[in-house]
């Protein structure tokens, strides 16, 4: 049964609801609505002019309506009065094929013809910095392994402990928080789910935790390297996939190697097979680059993957086999949409098992250090045109995640590629003024 949103705001006292969407960039996009009229916008949606935000629309286009998902509402625990709500869009009445949300929910149910459903978990990783962005927020938090500070995490516990009080009023389950591996960096974590309902979940916790702290006089950020020398902004994602009905792990297996089933092993050959491609989406940033290429850290490791490799136990490869029946992607950044990074997972995933993809060999080596002896392994994309190139090149994958969604993608990040070639640093400056 569909959620009235008008009985929800009667019963819950909202006063309005955000009906929001993400765009093909990451980009979150809101109207305030009434509750007074939130009957109509459940039915019609909420008008947008399309070209005003990063899709692939011109002025001419007709209204975009943002159409509320009832069942992801979430009444915003610091403003009881606000509701939020995840809202596919849709245009002459038809879904806007290149939205991400419609591109997730797509793929949701292409798996599930299959009798597959994806659930994932995410580790968004982000800096608590000053509210001009220069610095991080704690000029107290210097130590060369700052991975676990004991002080520097309950010097931010007024924000850390807020948020984390929050995901556990909405039932979220979160387990544990930890200050990361750089100066000023904090990972939370909450339980996984089916993958539509993690990413509104990650949507909204990027909008949380950017409240909170500007709540608190402070900026959070999840930039892949905001900072040269630290770490960088990952955002790990742990997969595993389930029958339809969510009961039995269709990737394990304890009798064979790792504990992942055959098929569990087709998945990760696509994953394996499209990693390349699949980084355009994953790391979708110019910076993207300057963390998984990133050199030595001030902690000693980047903790991201440059190899296209994967393993066991071992947190030095792109893919990581922690356990029976599922895996973890270590590759995405903390700008990964969070639409997107589920849809390219279930689209390389699906192909891998279509197309009975072998993960190939797997290392059981430190890759930081010895990632010299592997000869046979791909590169990662050096810089985001190489994965755009990749990504164009790879027609299995693009037609997977849907052809207009994918032409979409790589003109305006081509536009995006271009407007950063034109831009004049002061590194050219400081290199080349004198020659």
């Amino acid at each position: 049964m569909t959620l009235d949103l008008a009985a929800f705001a009667r019963d819950k006292g909202i006063k309005y609801f955000m009906i929001s969407y993400t765009d093909l960039f990451g980009g979150q996009r809101a109207k305030l609505v009434p509750a007074e009229a939130i009957a109509d916008m459940q039915k019609d949606g909420a008008g947008f002019a399309g070209f005003a935000t990063w899709l692939d629309l011109t002025p001419a286009h007709p209204d975009l309506f943002a159409v509320p998902d009832p069942l992801s509402v979430i009444q915003l625990p610091w403003k009881k009065d606000v509701a939020w709500v995840a809202a596919d869009c849709v245009m002459d009445d038809r879904p806007v094929e290149q939205a991400p949300r419609v591109v997730l929910k797509r793929l949701v149910a292409e798996a599930a013809k299959e009798g597959l459903r994806v659930k994932t978990g995410v580790e968004p990783e982000f800096f608590l910095i000053s509210s001009d962005g220069s610095v991080i927020s704690d000029q107290f938090d210097t130590a060369e392994k700052p991975c676990y500070d004991q002080q520097a995490v309950m010097r931010r516990y007024d924000v850390i402990a807020e948020i984390c009080d929050y995901m556990l009023e909405l039932g979220w389950k979160p387990y544990q928080n930890d200050h990361e591996d750089a100066n000023g960096q904090f990972e939370m974590n909450w339980e996984y789910d089916d993958v539509l309902k993690t990413a509104d979940k990650h949507s909204f916790f990027k909008f949380m935790v950017k409240s909170v702290a500007e709540k608190h006089g402070l900026r959070a950020t999840f930039m892949p390297k905001p900072f040269k020398g630290l770490t960088g902004n990952g955002c790990h994602a742990h997969i595993s996939v389930w029958d339809v009905d969510g009961r039995v792990n269709a990737f394990a297996d304890r009798e064979m190697a790792f504990g992942l089933s055959a098929q569990g092993k087709t998945f990760l050959g696509g994953i394996m097979k499209h990693a390349s491609a699949l980084a355009a989406i994953t790391n979708p940033t110019v910076n993207s680059y300057k963390r998984i290429n990133a050199p030595r850290t001030t902690s000693g490791a980047t903790w991201s993957p440059n190899t296209v490799t994967w393993t066991g136990n071992n947190r030095t490869h792109m893919v990581r086999v922690p356990g029976p029946g599922r895996f973890e992607l270590r590759l995405p950044d903390g700008a990964v949409n969070p639409y997107l990074l589920q849809a390219i997972i279930i689209a390389a995933g699906l192909d891998g098992i279509r197309s009975q993809a072998d993960p190939g060999q797997h290392y059981d080596i430190d890759m930081y250090a010895e990632g010299h002896l592997v000869e046979d392994a791909p590169r990662l994309p050096l810089n985001l045109l190489d994965a755009l190139r990749a990504f164009d090149a790879d027609e299995g994958l693009k037609a997977a995640i849907g052809a207009e969604f994918s032409s979409a993608y790589l003109k305006l990040k081509h536009l995006e590629w271009n407007a950063y070639c034109s831009h004049f640093t002061q590194w050219e400056r400081d290199s080349t003024l004198d020659i």
